[in-house]
């Protein structure tokens, strides 16, 4: 029971790291109006912005799995949460707009050092708690980000409602630090080999790290292998993610003439599917199981997009942009808790490459559709998630095929 209470409360923890990401990223992809009103930039600029952003997160994905490599993933997660803070609090003065880039830059990778981290903390506590609990900390990611996005609404009315809302994206991020940083999981997993026994340092939580040179690289090659496979997921996940995001409002507005009032509800409507299938995700993953979960969870989402290009109607549109938020909102973590229980004794490494698929399905999710927009229209560009979720398809026989084995955890780990 302790240690039931005990794995609670750091999933707790862990859940409002999700709910400070979720929150500031949303404070600050509404506040861009704003930002570019002040800064007096247009949209091409803020596009090499975002761009930047993108890339200084990967980057700092990478610093991540060398933090948690080092330290451990709660302290790779608290200066990402850090930077993160002082990233979104800078935003909220008026600086000259080549500080302002590098302020988002540093953003950017504090970003890239959260979206890592948070996973490597929720399949350390999954495995703590030993049941599936990863969707729910991404539904406080979710719930988080609408309730940003609302509140930007609210305040839009005011002159300084952008600062107000970043402003506090940036007290969230950092008291998740301050206030939670001794509830994090503390714990390493265990290192056990994974063609032979498990060794175990001093402390009774490493590995001692005298394999031979044959089993080290078949080490690395059954990593290389679950990184390909659960990161196709999220690189499918993250293009069908960022075109509905950055497009459904534009296609419901230039290509339906959807009335002003009508224009958000495409993107409402998904962000919702997102929330409602990862609040129910940890129970129908299970019990599906995890091929049958991905493979329903791809078709959804392609007949989804598919409606978006078969209905040119304003209705079947939300509709299908619904569908795909369904598909998506149980795909990410689903393919993070995958590869943690895959690679039991090396799950920060593993979701930290993982997590960069993110990064460019994110990026051609977004800049293919708008560069296909014009010479083909949008609606039939909507055609590149549908392709790159039933490519994927065939890649749910490798993911039933990898191990499922929890990272290993000690009963009860005094913080250090």
């Amino acid at each position: 029971m302790r240690t039931e209470v005990s794995g609670g409360r750091r999933a707790g923890w862990i859940g409002a790291g999700y709910a400070a990401q979720g929150f500031g990223y949303a404070a600050v992809v509404t506040a861009l109006p704003a930002f570019k009103e002040r800064q007096g930039i247009d949209d091409g600029f803020v596009s090499v912005i975002l761009l930047l952003v993108c890339v200084a997160a990967a980057g700092g994905s990478i610093l991540a799995d060398k933090a948690a490599a080092r330290w451990g993933s709660r302290y790779a997660l608290s200066g990402g949460l850090l930077a993160v803070a002082a990233g979104l609090g800078l935003t909220t003065f008026p600086t000259p707009t080549p500080i302002f880039t590098v302020i988002l830059i540093a953003y950017g990778i504090g970003l890239g050092a959260v979206d890592a981290s948070l996973s490597m903390q929720g399949v350390l506590v999954q495995a703590r708690l030993g049941r599936s609990v990863m969707s729910r900390l991404f539904a406080a990611y979710t719930a988080a980000a609408i309730t940003a996005a609302l509140l930007m609404s609210g305040f839009a009315a005011s002159g300084g409602g952008a600062a107000l809302a970043v402003g506090a994206a940036a007290v969230l991020a950092a008291g998740v630090v301050v206030l939670g940083f001794s509830s994090l999981e503390p714990a390493k997993t265990v290192m056990p080999d994974l063609v032979g026994s498990t060794r175990h340092g001093g402390t009774g939580h490493e590995n001692t790290g005298h394999e031979g040179t044959g089993h080290e690289g078949s080490r690395r090659d059954s990593t290389r292998h679950v990184v390909l496979v659960c990161g196709a997921f999220i690189f499918t996940a993250f293009l069908a993610d960022s075109a509905v995001s950055t497009w459904s409002s534009v296609y419901l507005d230039d290509s339906l003439l959807a009335s002003a009032a009508v224009v958000p509800l495409g993107y409402a409507a998904y962000q919702a599917a997102v929330l409602i299938s990862r609040l129910v995700g940890d129970h129908v993953v299970p019990r599906a199981g995890r091929g049958a979960a991905a493979a329903g969870s791809l078709l959804i989402c392609a007949v989804g997009c598919g409606i978006v290009v078969a209905v040119p109607a304003v209705v079947p549109a939300i509709i299908g942009f619904a569908l795909a938020g369904i598909g998506v909102g149980i795909l990410v973590p689903l393919a993070f808790s995958a590869a943690g229980e895959a690679t039991p004794g090396h799950s920060d490494e593993v979701i930290a490459r993982v997590n960069l698929f993110n990064y460019g399905g994110a990026l051609l999710g977004a800049v293919l559709l708008g560069a296909l927009s014009e010479p083909i229209g949008l609606r039939t560009a909507f055609l590149i998630p549908v392709i790159g979720l039933l490519a994927t398809v065939p890649v749910v026989r490798a993911l039933r095929r990898l191990p499922t084995t929890p990272a290993i955890l000690p009963p009860a780990t005094a913080p250090r």
